[in-house]
């Protein structure tokens, strides 16, 4: 474990990666997150960067108050929640489904079964706002990112890149290879969160018809517009 000041309110944690490191980072992230002079904790792959106020407390105080929280039995703390998230696997919302494929020379029906079979973890929040990056799923689908990312990716979109998959919250730009969608809104305006998911939660994810989409999207707009 290393600890570097990164600004005069802010100081990096950053281990070697391994699987666990993410669960680990967030557990020492939620222990830390009592303490009243913390501002905010930022969870990476091995890294953990906390912001904090430095008229309340100095750099060194703060790196023996993360070095306390980092050296107690953390992992089985995590307070997440678990998600079961419904995706259809269509041709029209899997746009590079046929691609993954082709690439791992796997059946459409495949693909499904690895791909909604696991528990995924939330390791952190990505690229824009509320965009997950799940850890866990089966190495079978890994698969490289477009060569060229897309200017326009839908909301909802559920992609693969390399050995990772994730949710595009809102409709933007990007490189992942995207095999189904889902109709679940990850940026509720109504929730007790920003985001409906945070690292440390889990995901489940099931397959759904085209018509079952449609179905649950239609209620989704329905909630958003009360």
């Amino acid at each position: 474990m290393r600890l570097q000041s990164i600004s005069e309110n802010a100081i990096m944690m950053t281990l070697q990666y391994t699987p666990d490191s993410s669960a680990y980072l967030i557990a020492v992230k939620q222990q830390l997150e009592n303490q009243s002079f913390i501002v905010e904790a930022v969870v990476g792959y091995r890294t953990l960067t906390v912001y904090f106020d430095p008229l309340r407390i100095t750099h060194q105080e703060m790196k023996k108050v993360i070095t306390a929280a980092s050296e107690q039995k953390l992992t089985d703390k995590i307070n997440g929640r678990l998600h079961h998230i419904p995706v259809c696997y269509d041709k029209t919302f899997g746009i590079d489904m046929a691609h993954v494929m082709k690439n791992k020379k796997l059946s459409w029906q495949k693909v499904v079964a690895l791909h909604s079979t696991p528990t995924y973890n939330v390791s952190f929040l990505g690229f824009s706002p509320g965009f997950p990056f799940l850890t866990g799923m089966d190495q079978t689908l890994a698969t490289p990112r477009k060569d060229k990312p897309r200017l326009e990716v839908p909301q909802g979109s559920v992609g693969i890149a390399g050995g990772q998959t994730g949710i595009y919250p809102s409709t933007s730009p990007g490189g992942w290879q995207i095999i189904g969608r889902t109709p679940v809104n990850l940026l509720p305006l109504a929730d007790d969160r920003p985001t409906l998911l945070a690292p440390g939660d889990q995901i489940r994810f099931y397959p759904i018809t085209k018509m079952e989409f449609e179905q649950l999207q239609n209620e989704e707009r329905i909630i958003n517009d009360h």
